[in-house]
């Protein structure tokens, strides 16, 4: 059976979102798509940048080669792109399902095992229960003092927290789980589940 190509692409508003959005993404697809009565090859998520000012044109320049788009943290006004009640929206041009991630800083600090692997991370401000992570306040305070004070600036933590996070464990943060299932109504809607 010849694989079918999933190309995911995610419009980031910053470096977490394309450091650890954009392997978590491109994880949590293969992970939906294992199940499929079909050979799905998922591929890495591309990833374009930009501020609100840019949202339509990114989502044209990704929707070109890209099956499914994620949006990380960006509000759209309703009549400007057409929605649907499961949350999930479509570009009218491309009909390319558009599904958004709302607001992920904190589900970097879901899961203290992957932090405890970083000698010198301090897990003391970390909430005891994954879902606890959305009320904190501010998410970035409490990244910053979670990271290892190897003199290495933040960011260099996203890509090893995106690759390494327990996806059983971010899936208790409610957050997470309606993101997964707002995703695997758009992979049922496109024929991959």
């Amino acid at each position: 059976m010849t694989p079918r190509s999933l190309v995911p692409g995610l419009i980031a508003e910053g470096e977490a979102a394309e450091s650890f959005l954009g392997i978590v993404i491109t994880r949590q697809l293969r992970e939906l798509t294992w199940m499929s009565p079909h050979v799905v090859d998922v591929e890495a998520t591309e990833v374009v940048t930009c501020g609100r000012d840019r949202v339509v044109a990114a989502m044209q320049e990704l929707a070109a080669d890209c099956h499914l788009l994620f949006t990380h943290n960006v509000e759209w006004e309703r009549g400007k792109i057409g929605g649907r009640a499961d949350g999930v929206r479509y570009h009218s041009h491309y009909l390319v399902p558009v599904v958004s991630l709302g607001d992920t800083d904190a589900w970097l600090l879901a899961d203290p095992a992957v932090w405890a692997k970083l000698e010198g991370s301090d897990l003391s401000r970390l909430p005891a229960r994954p879902r606890d992570v959305a009320r904190i306040a501010d998410p970035g305070e409490v990244l910053a003092a979670t990271v290892p004070r190897r003199g290495k600036p933040l960011r260099d933590y996203f890509q090893y927290i995106g690759r390494n996070i327990d996806l059983g464990v971010l899936a208790q943060v409610p957050a997470y789980a309606d993101w997964v299932a707002e995703t695997r109504n758009a992979l049922k809607g496109l024929g991959y589940l």
